[in-house]
């Protein structure tokens, strides 16, 4: 059993549901990230998901692009990650995955990229450019190494294909909230209920939703709805405005709180 299948079993049985907070890693610095990501758990969160900054965007807003290029023009590497990974791996005992583009993985090598992210303290990637099509070699390394594999359904995909999808996915089915991009939104679909719950009856993965989730008030609404939930242009964007490393750990800290009491009480 994963780090992550462990988790949703005691979340399950407190009933209790997941918070998945996602920081760039590297902006504005990977020293800004390393510090915010030790205080997550401590704020509420029970995972965290470390996106890998990319120059092609695949389905991220804004906030969250703008974030990528910051990063990048910082000089982010790929191993900035895994050094990252390494010297949190003794404090930060939550659940830790990668958000990458299938074509870092590809270009580093299946194999090679499941190793050194294991290596370096993390326990799954979110994929969210690998078509189910292309999936299954992929699927196989990851779980020959014990290493989730957390792919993505949106309102737009047939059912049949969330099904391959989930097939192919462990750990949890990332369900995308909005068509589109990332982003804070105050209105959400007013069939997101309906399709997680179809979406249930044929998996027994954990559902986590992203994208649209801005506030407590929204993560209050969907909590009731998912086994969890996935924050990212909300922190990302408090984590910008921040004035140096300590107020970005401060503002981060404080909205996950906000975040955590919203879905305990919902």
């Amino acid at each position: 059993m994963s780090a992550i299948d462990q988790l949703f079993t005691q979340l399950r049985a407190s009933k209790k549901k997941a918070l998945m907070p996602f920081i760039t890693a590297g902006d504005p610095s990977i020293e800004t990230t390393e510090a915010v990501l030790r205080n997550l758990s401590a704020a509420g969160a029970d995972l965290c998901e470390v996106g890998v900054p990319y120059s092609d965007p695949i389905a991220d807003g804004p906030v969250i692009q703008a974030s990528y290029q910051r990063a990048l023009d910082q000089g982010f590497r790929l191993q900035s990650v895994f050094d990252m990974g390494k010297r949190v791996a003794s404090d930060v005992t939550m659940p830790r995955v990668t958000m990458v583009s299938y074509s870092i993985i590809h270009r580093v090598g299946t194999e090679a990229y499941v190793k050194r992210a294991i290596e370096a303290g993390y326990v799954g990637a979110i994929v969210p450019d690998l078509l189910v099509e292309e999936a299954e070699a992929f699927s196989k390394v990851c779980e020959d190494a014990d290493f989730n594999l957390i792919q993505l359904v949106t309102p737009t995909t047939p059912k049949e294909r969330q099904v391959r999808i989930a097939n192919s996915s462990s750990g949890f089915l990332y369900y995308v909230s909005v068509t589109g991009i990332t982003g804070e939104r105050t209105k959400l679909p007013p069939d997101l209920q309906e399709s997680v719950q179809w979406l249930r009856g044929q998996t027994d993965l954990p559902i986590c939703i992203g994208f649209g989730i801005s506030g407590p008030e929204t993560a209050a609404t969907l909590a009731p709805v998912a086994d969890g939930l996935i924050v990212g242009s909300a922190i990302v964007r408090r984590i910008a405005e921040s004035n140096g490393t300590e107020d970005a750990v401060k503002k981060v800290s404080e909205f996950v709180g906000e975040l955590r009491t919203a879905i305990d009480a919902a």
